[in-house]
């Protein structure tokens, strides 16, 4: 089982609820790089890269979230070679909000 990197959608009350800073902790304490941020649309995006059963695990996790968040649903797709490659250079980073 080698890396992957995804592109997430996360939807549900996730913006107001310390869900992206979460989020990262999640990430770095299973070894997965990436970016997470708000979008206007109320959902927050991150793209998320690694080995595959830590990729999972943190998209298992991320549908409970922090206390006060209730994730609805996770959209996951492959990440795009341009998405991805901030994810290999760089730890974990939370972005503006797009």
């Amino acid at each position: 089982m080698g890396d992957v990197a995804e592109h997430l959608i996360i939807a549900g009350i996730v913006q107001g609820v310390g869900y992206r800073q979460w989020f990262r902790r999640e990430a770095q304490r299973r070894g997965v790089a990436g970016w997470v941020r708000n979008r206007i649309d109320e959902t927050v995006e991150a793209v998320v890269s690694g080995p595959r059963a830590a990729v999972d695990d943190l998209v298992r996790e991320a549908m409970n979230g922090p206390l006060g968040a209730k994730v609805d649903r996770i959209e996951r797709r492959q990440a795009e070679d341009a998405e991805s490659a901030l994810d290999r250079a760089a730890s974990f980073l939370i972005l503006s909000s797009k």
